[in-house]
């Protein structure tokens, strides 16, 4: 567990915000910002460079709430598919929702959505009118036929022009999303046709917190970033139009690169010129420059590739993907010298099962400790393992029993005689609701309970997929959990 900094907040902070009311004002005051990634939740930047707060962003943004408004776009087709984020497990309907209340919340003026590839998709009709019952302004934006080589149509009344204009206030307009996708991009250009069509100067800039520009291509920081986007398709390369234009390397993604030659035409033949040569020269993000130990984030972006193997080789058990992803993740892990057993809590695991024949899990705690779990009559080898973690974290002896067998038990019974599970072992949900019924009376417990915040950060793996539910407590607890890509039992549906 890595309990070192390698990134300085503040600084990012500060200078992150002096770079965007610079761009701001190269564009003579009103500038439309795409923020790429999680807004307010990014817990990959937080993994990666130690030091990083996960709502980083939103808080570098509030030292320009006065001047900010911001924008939602989300797919019609996305809408009309159900399409759920997988990592809260919402649909990007109510995704978008979500994201209008968290803005709001930190005080940021939310009023418009704009539905993006709109084609009068039944489901993006009902959201509309759901939106406007809640006083949001909506706003529709079309396919354009031959999008995005076709430039003289794209620029055009019969491109852009006939999305309907998204009519706002404040000099910075971030535009952002409930995942990829969502059309950011296409909305920010649009923005700009319609702006200059009505005399207003107007710019457009690009936030993407990855990869890191300034980094070497092949560093493990970027490379995480291949790993977290591996299902993509999405892959770092050297910008050839920066190295053209300035005889400087910096690294890009393939997509920027990709559509900067479209881009670059589609700023001249709205403004008559394009004020970047390059994609990197569109980019805003400064966090390369706030990094304080590189040992650190390099370690870190490692453990990040081997948390997001583990986790494609599940989704590919799951069925849910053709299992591609693992294949690029395994190559990125044989540039850097990593195995699966590399990831420290990977052994230990192991090791319990074969000498056990069940299921084991192991921890490593904040102190470099590694603890394991075994199953029992009673508990599941995740349960077992978290009872073990509190007790250490909390200096009680071994031998103690948090949770009695006799309060164990009647759960157990309630589980599989009154509700028809199958499975009696208590999940870790269910664990915690009778420890923290035995905390009333027993100090011990009591003890426990007030060390599950220490958990946040510590790393985890189980020799089976865990259940849903287990794994989303693992996630609030802020347990970075790995499987093995197997289920407990050989039975073909696994609910």
């Amino acid at each position: 567990m890595i309990d070192r900094l390698g990134f300085d907040n503040e600084k990012y902070l500060e200078m992150q915000s002096e770079h965007i009311r610079s761009r701001i004002n190269q564009f003579g005051g009103k500038l439309y910002l795409e923020f790429g990634g999680k807004l307010f939740d990014d817990h990959h930047a937080s993994r990666v460079l130690p030091g990083f707060h996960p709502d980083s962003k939103i808080r570098m943004l509030s030292q320009l709430k006065e001047q900010v408004e911001i924008v939602v776009a989300v797919s019609a087709m996305d809408l009309e598919k159900s399409k759920v984020r997988g990592d809260i497990g919402i649909t990007y309907g109510a995704d978008t929702l979500r994201l209008i209340d968290v803005f709001r919340g930190f005080g940021f003026q939310v009023d418009s959505v704009v539905l993006t590839r709109f084609s009068g998709q039944t489901a993006a009709e009902l959201f509309q009118e759901q939106l406007e019952s809640l006083g949001l302004k909506v706003y529709r934006h079309y396919s354009i036929e031959g999008y995005p080589y076709d430039i003289p149509r794209i620029v055009s009344d019969e491109g852009y022009g006939r999305n309907e204009f998204v009519e706002t206030t404040r000099p910075l307009v971030v535009v952002t999303a409930p995942g990829p996708g969502s059309g950011k991009m296409a909305v920010c250009m649009s923005q700009l046709y319609h702006e200059h069509k009505r005399g207003v100067q107007a710019g457009y800039a690009k936030y993407e917190t990855f990869p890191i520009w300034n980094l070497p291509l092949r560093h493990p920081v970027n490379l995480a970033y291949e790993a977290a986007t591996a299902d993509l398709n999405d892959v770092n390369m050297i910008d050839p139009f920066h190295l053209e234009a300035y005889g400087v390397t910096t690294v890009n993604y393939n997509r920027d690169v990709e559509i900067f030659p479209v881009l670059k035409t589609i700023f001249e033949r709205i403004a008559g010129v394009s004020p970047y040569q390059s994609p990197t020269d569109m980019g805003v993000n400064m966090a390369g420059y706030c990094i304080i130990d590189d040992e650190v984030v390099s370690q870190a972006s490692k453990e990040e590739i081997l948390r997001r193997y583990y986790t494609e080789e599940c989704r590919h058990r799951r069925g849910r993907t053709d299992g591609g992803a693992v294949y690029k993740i395994e190559l990125l892990m044989k540039q850097l010298g990593l195995t699966p057993q590399s990831r420290s809590v990977v052994s230990p695991a192991l090791a319990v099962e074969e000498r056990t024949g069940e299921p084991a899990a192991a921890m490593e705690m904040p102190d470099g400790k590694i603890l394991t779990g075994k199953t029992s009559s009673l508990l599941g080898s995740s349960s077992a393992l978290l009872l073990n973690a509190l007790k250490y974290l909390g200096s009680i002896d071994d031998e103690i029993q948090l949770i009695s067998p006799s309060v164990i038990e009647p759960v157990q019974n309630l589980k599989v005689n009154v509700l028809g599970n199958k499975n009696p072992l208590l999940h870790i949900d269910e664990l915690l609701v009778a420890l923290s019924i035995c905390a009333v009376t027993d100090p011990n417990a009591k003890q426990a309970v007030r060390q599950l915040q220490k958990l946040r950060g510590c790393e985890a793996h189980s020799t089976v997929i865990l259940s849903e539910s287990d794994e989303d407590s693992f996630r609030r607890l802020g347990v970075r959990l790995t499987c093995e890509p197997k289920y407990q039992t050989s039975k073909l549906y696994h609910g």
